[in-house]
Parts: structure tokens; sequence; C-alpha cells
């Protein structure tokens, strides 16, 4: 337990040395700033977006995860390349709980992303057990971005490529919102549809318990699926 804590530690400082990666550590920030201050202004003189805050904040509230998501799965790539990974893969400890364990500082940062932008948002009072609840299940966006990179991509170019690509499934789910209902179940096989269902019922009022909790298994068993195909791959 002691080794799996200090690695994912480590990882933690790793990103912090690595000067090109710290520059995206500012993007969370920026996004606090224009949810709280450039959104309303923009509505304000765009008054036909008004109809559409909601679905806006959905797309603002994925992007901490995306940008953690990018950041680790970088680290991860770059130890493929160096050959650290074999290193790792020889330590005396079960790969896929080692693998589950890194996992969790981007699935931290990713949640407090989330977390903080629906605090500063002016649209919606949303208490915090329930904004926790949700920006938890919206941090689980960046640990499943880093295991699908690290695992397609051979080096951080096509991670960059593979990180442009995940982005499409995260935000398809949105179309369901301007389709008729009867279709918006096409959409209910990616795990983001779950997450802006959710959002929409928390802030119209509406039970959003079934979409959370179905979002928090079908999450949970895409990363346990792709932690074990990464750690039978990555260590090799």
């Amino acid at each position: 337990m002691k080794k799996l804590i200090k690695v994912a530690s480590n990882d933690f400082k790793l990103v912090f040395r690595d000067k090109s990666l710290n520059f995206f550590f500012l993007f969370p920030i920026i996004n606090l700033f224009v949810v709280r201050y450039g959104l309303p202004y923009v509505v304000e003189n765009i008054t036909v977006l008004k109809d559409y805050v909601p679905i806006i904040l959905m797309f603002m509230a994925n992007q901490g995860a995306l940008i953690f998501g990018f950041i680790y799965s970088m680290v991860l790539i770059d130890e493929k390349d160096t050959n650290v990974a074999k290193v790792y893969g020889i330590m005396p400890i079960s790969q896929f709980w080692f693998v589950i364990f890194r996992l969790i500082p981007p699935f931290l940062l990713a949640t407090f992303a989330t977390f903080f932008l629906l605090i500063v948002q002016p649209y919606f009072n949303i208490p915090i057990a329930v904004n926790l609840n949700y920006s938890a299940l919206a941090g689980f966006i960046a640990p499943l971005m880093v295991l699908f990179v690290a695992i397609r991509a051979k080096n951080k170019l096509e991670g960059m490529t593979w990180q442009k690509l995940f982005n499409i499934p995260i935000m398809l789910p949105v179309l369901a919102f301007f389709v008729p209902s009867t279709f918006s179940f096409i959409f209910a096989f990616l795990p983001t549809h779950w997450i802006y269902q959710g959002f929409n019922n928390l802030v119209t009022g509406k039970s959003y318990f079934l979409q959370i909790f179905v979002g928090y298994i079908f999450y949970s068993l895409l990363i346990i699926l792709l932690a074990r195909k990464f750690s039978k791959n990555h260590f090799q």
C-alpha cells in the first residue's frame, strides 16, 4: 500500500516538474473566470443563448477532467517511451492496483475542477453535497481518458491525436437535447450521456438519482476493463 501511494505521489510531483505540462494547469483556472464573468456577459448580449446555459455549463464542467486526463496520459506515454514502464513492471505489487492508484490524482483534480466551476457559476444554486456527488462523476472522465489515450498511443504525438478523438464521444451525447426524446436513448451507450442527463434533471428540478447511479456504474466498469488491459500491455 505504501509503495502504491508513493508512486501515485511521484506522478503528481512529476507533472509539476514538467514545464510543458505546467502550462495546462492554467486552463481550469481560466475556465472559472470564463464561467463566472465571461459567460454572463455573452448571454446578456446574445439573449438566444439563455435557453442553452445548462448545455454550455455541461461542456464547461467537463473541461477540467479533459485537461487533467490529457496531462496524466502524457506522463504514462512518456514513461513508455523512456522504458520506465518496464522498471515498474518488475515491482512486487499488483499491476492492476498500481494502475488504479495512479489514476487517483487526475480523478481528484478533475473532481475539484468541476466542483469549483459549479460553485462560481451564477445561474443555479446547487447544494454542496449534490455538487460534490455530480463533480465526482464528471471526474471519472479524467482516468477514463488517461487509460484510453495511453493504451492507444505509442508516443506523445499520437497521444494528442487520440486525445482529440476521445473528445468526440465525450461531447456527442449533448445531441440528445436536440432530437425527439424517443431517440435520445441511442446515446445511452456513451458514458457522458448519463452525466448530461443528470445535470439537466438537476438544474430543472427533476430527479437525477437514476442518471447519476447509472453513470457511476458505467464509468466504474469501463475503468476496470481499461485498467486491466492497460496493466497487461503497459509494463511489458
